[in-house]
């Protein structure tokens, strides 16, 4: 259950990516009221956590109802979250992520409206940053891998932490901005990515595994 645990906990960190979601939540909501910025913190992190949850307990189902049996699932999605961690290697993932932060407070200065009446928390916040194709490809993931009750539990358990931490980090945007500084974010996101590279190789793996009966 530990090493369940720690698996998941740190295959939706690395993907999620807390510390990298904020300095775009800090820009997104740069000169608002900290209330404003409380609420888009705990409203993102709330709707995100709703989304994923939903793909970890019914993904399976709706995978089914598809035809696409869960080997070829896991084989998809690990290429997939190859993919991401590639991107986050390069940083090209970071860059996108501002590329869509600036494009949202382009559209609000283009309507004329004060960046606070501003609600960021479904987009781009909870979808797509923090439930991305790649977190809900990793949850459902981690989910199929489960054989009981208890282990269901593990995971959204590992979720549930990981989007705790993720409040916090949002909460505190501005200090942590100051704490971390440009450098230290992108040698973070270059060594989770490598890590997710890893993850991801190990996804692929035992969905051969079980297409083959190896």
């Amino acid at each position: 259950m530990i090493s369940l645990f720690i698996s998941a906990f740190v295959t939706l960190f690395v993907v999620i990516d807390p510390p990298g979601c904020v300095p775009i939540f800090s820009s997104l909501t740069a000169g608002t009221t900290a209330r404003h910025r409380r609420d888009m913190a705990i409203k993102s992190s709330l709707i995100a956590g709703a989304v994923l949850v939903a793909f970890a307990l019914g993904g399976e189902a709706f995978l089914s109802a598809l035809g696409i049996t869960l080997p070829a699932f896991k084989i998809a999605g690990g290429i997939m979250v190859f993919v991401i961690a590639i991107d986050m290697v390069f940083e090209k993932r970071t860059q996108r992520r501002e590329t869509r932060a600036e494009g949202v407070k382009s559209a609000a200065a283009a309507a004329d409206k004060p960046l606070e009446e501003e609600d960021i928390s479904v987009f781009p916040m909870a979808i797509p940053m923090l439930a991305g194709p790649g977190s809900i490809a990793a949850v459902m993931l981690l989910s199929a891998r489960t054989d009981t009750l208890a282990e269901e539990g593990v995971v959204l358990g590992a979720l549930a932490a990981v989007l705790l931490l993720t409040l916090l980090c949002l909460m505190a945007a501005g200090p942590l901005m100051k704490v971390m500084g440009a450098k230290f974010e992108g040698a973070l996101t270059r060594l989770l990515g490598v890590v997710l590279a890893a993850l991801a190789a190990q996804f692929v793996i035992d969905g051969i595994k079980q297409s083959f009966n190896l």
